[in-house]
């Protein structure tokens, strides 16, 4: 190792291509970093039985990456609770981060790998996995090698990218099922970056096109804590103001001020209405906004807004008003706007609205630039298991690796992913359960558990500096000769390929602690010799970077509208949109096998451990569709049968399923259950990034005659949230019976 030059033994430790100075690292000889590794989490002299102890790591049940706090008692894992010192949750954890532990201590996890022998998956011996990954992989002729990932960042993504390329490959892919990529491109396309900062505490007014920041969107623990404060009025500011607009209410929608439900897809129109609006009387030369959005809103007047979004011109005047007198306000585009074929015109034409009213530099502000693109997170997106799959149709792969994703339960069926994936002809899956892509697997690794494993991580969105998140184990492992770190079995696989490079490094452990101490000068605040920073590190979870600050740009870029298809005429075989809904307890279906999170209410219907569908109430006293009904929804892709439940809270031309069930093999808790909405999306993309547009499917509903029965967690007496309890807790009117003009 001592030949291997500097320039390549920093990028093998992921600093390569940095635009920080790394020249007074505190290191004069490679082999300094080299050390005696013992277990990691072996209990101390000092710890006394009964008597808890706490170590602080990352939460990765979501991209969000809160810090987390873990107590641990006599060895065990017991709580984890947030990390006060992480600038993206500030102490406080979600539900879902709470789960984690059933993850950890989960009875259907993988305790030994498997692998194909006589037209089925066998347990077989570390050594005999490894030494078949190891030969495969050797095997395996250049550039015939491919690796799909979950989203991914910091070191792992180091060491899965070296991996890549030790096989002479360059062909990683990053899958999110739930992706926002059009998001991004939009946000990068307006403000120059694709993650802004978004200060919700600091605006009078927030204006949500179908971003569930409160629940399900980019990092929800963080905005809720800001929520909370744009609540709170001061001296110096108002009582914020809330407005959702989306065909289908998500709990952001249930704690806004004003719930607009909005015809699908006509979400840009009204975005470029409210511009025309808000234009009116100014001169070009006075405002920012892109040249293209002033000429496109221009067409769009209120009367036209309304005939094509259902929003009336009462609602549309009055949220002008709000927009033009509540200063500084904040603009959102989320999902439900986002997921059509003309989306990123949507998302466009509604973030160009923030230059509109002035809110960029204000509540809309840039993140500071990040030094090491090695570690950059890697989002992910539909558009890559696309190209995955077109390679292994092609027969391009040798030998594939998969990890942290199960495409055989997520793809939509038109790509015909299960069917496709045995034409590579080496599969390995890394996964903590049998899930559905892991049965189809050659060979099946079993991984630790996020609270047994060393890690870093990069959050996408960064809401305060830039930090670098800390994993570390806060146990032993579970099944010691059971499970392993995927990142010690990529540098088992380094080690082979390229031994110069990677032999120095006893394990995982000894890899992360090496890169992080071989640079410690790109780290705000780390005094002391390496011990000291080291030992600091694992005790705080977070690792502040040194970053250049960016500025907004004086004026934005020109955008790229094109809403050809916007308006389609109602479609008779298939009169309804599909909502996919995303429940912040199930997410994508990796939760599934979480009887606390199959046990977690929804925050709307209170539905537990099923599915359903949300069917308007004039819907469906149209259809004689009452609750529990089963249904059969179809598209032209496929179809599924799910109980009904009537629901206030969704336009009536949409029909609202949520995501997460429909599991065929994922554990005890998951099999069984539900219907999985992914399987009947049609094959509709962006038109501007290629990306599966998730609200575009096109859906009709029938009845079966069979009927089921909607479990709820309601109390003790069926309706009682209905009924609030017998009693008056809320005042409510009809919506055909509302004074708009004198409400919010």
């Amino acid at each position: 190792m001592k030949n291997v030059q500097r320039r390549d033994f920093l990028r093998v430790l992921g600093w390569g291509g940095a635009s920080a100075s790394v020249g007074a690292c505190g290191f004069t000889s490679i082999d300094s970093g080299v050390e005696t590794v013992k277990s990691y989490v072996e209990p101390e002299d000092f710890n006394i039985p009964g008597i808890a102890v706490y170590y602080a790591s990352t939460c990765t049940q979501c991209e969000a990456l809160c810090g987390v706090v873990g107590r641990v008692r006599d060895g065990r894992v017991l709580k984890l609770e947030g990390n006060p010192v992480s600038g993206i949750n500030q102490g406080k954890l979600c539900g879902l981060g709470q789960a984690s532990v059933q993850h950890h201590y989960n009875p259907d996890r993988l305790r030994a790998p498997l692998m194909r022998q006589d037209g089925g998956l066998k347990p077989v011996s570390w050594t005999d996995a490894m030494a078949t990954l190891l030969d495969k992989s050797a095997a395996t002729k250049d550039g015939r090698f491919a690796f799909l990932t979950g989203p991914v960042s910091g070191h792992l993504k180091v060491l899965v990218r070296n991996a890549t390329e030790s096989l002479g490959s360059n062909q990683h892919f990053t899958y999110d099922p739930l992706s926002t990529r059009v998001n991004r491109a939009a946000a990068d396309q307006l403000f120059g970056a694709e993650s802004p900062r978004l200060l919700l505490d600091q605006a009078h007014l927030i204006v949500s096109f179908g971003a569930d920041f409160l629940d399900t969107w980019v990092s929800p623990v963080h905005f809720a804590g800001q929520y909370a404060r744009f609540r709170r009025a001061s001296d110096s500011k108002p009582r914020g103001v809330l407005v959702q607009i989306e065909p289908r209410m998500t709990l952001t929608g249930a704690n806004a001020d004003r719930w607009i439900a909005i015809r699908p897809g006509s979400e840009g129109v009204l975005a470029l209405g409210l511009a025309n609006a808000l234009l009116t009387g100014k001169s070009a030369a006075s405002v920012a906004v892109p040249p293209a959005i002033a000429t496109a809103a221009a067409a769009f007047d209120k009367t036209r807004v309304a005939a094509e979004t259902g929003v009336s011109e009462e609602v549309f005047d009055r949220l002008v008003r709000l927009l033009r007198e509540r200063a500084p306000s904040v603009v959102l585009s989320g999902p439900s706007a986002e997921g059509h074929v003309h989306g990123s015109s949507n998302a466009q034409a509604i973030l160009a609205l923030n230059w509109v009213l002035g809110n960029v530099g204000k509540t809309v502000l840039l993140p500071p630039k990040l030094p090491f693109p090695q570690i950059a997170p890697e989002s992910g997106d539909t558009a890559s298991l696309q190209q995955f799959t077109a390679g292994l149709a092609a027969g391009k792969f040798d030998t594939v690796f998969l990890h942290d994703v199960n495409p055989v339960y997520s793809a939509p069926a038109f790509l015909k992913y299960k069917e496709i994936f045995p034409k590579a002809g080496f599969k390995v899956v890394f996964a903590q359960y049998l899930d559905e892509t892991a049965r189809e697997a050659d060979l099946v690794l079993p991984v630790d558990s996020a609270l047994e494993d060393w890690g870093t991580h990069l959050p996408a969105y960064q809401p305060e500096g830039l930090e670098l998140t800390l994993q570390q184990p806060l146990m032993e492992r579970l099944y010691p000769d059971g499970t392993r770190s995927v990142g010690d079995v990529l540098l088992e696989l380094l080690k082979r390929r390229r031994p110069e490079e990677y032999k120095g490094f006893a394990d995982y452990y000894a890899y992360l602690r090496a890169a992080l101490l071989r640079n410690r000068s790109a780290f705000v605040d780390a005094p002391g010799d390496d011990e000291q920073f080291w030992t600091e590190a694992l005790s705080k979870g977070v690792l502040r970077v040194n970053a250049q600050e960016q500025h907004v740009p004086a004026k934005a870029a020109n955008v790229e509208l094109d809403f050809a298809g916007a308006t389609q005429a109602a479609d008779a075989q298939y009169p309804f949109r599909l909502a996919p809904a995303v429940r912040a307890s199930l997410r994508d279906g990796r939760n599934a096998n979480l009887p606390w999170m199959q046990e977690t209410p929804d925050t709307l219907t209170t539905i537990v451990w099923d599915s359903w569908a949300e069917v308007h109430p004039a819907t469906a006293k149209r259809l004689g569709i009452v609750d529990g009904d089963i249904l059969e929804v179809a598209s032209a892709s496929g179809s599924l049968k799910v109980q009904a439940y009537v629901f206030p809270g969704i336009h009536p031309d949409v029909i609202g399923v949520p995501l997460g069930q429909g599991h065929e093999s994922m554990g005890r808790y998951a099999d069984g259950r539900g219907a999985n909405p992914f399987r009947i999306l049609d094959p509709v993309f962006d038109r501007k990034t290629g990306e599966l547009a998730m609200y575009a499917t096109r859906v009709r509903v029938t009845k079966t005659g069979a009927r089921g029965h909607v479990v709820k967690d309601e109390g003790w007496k069926s309706g009682n949230l209905k009924t609030q309890a017998g009693r008056k807790l809320v005042v409510t009117v009809a919506a055909d019976k509302a004074k708009l003009s004198e409400e919010v």
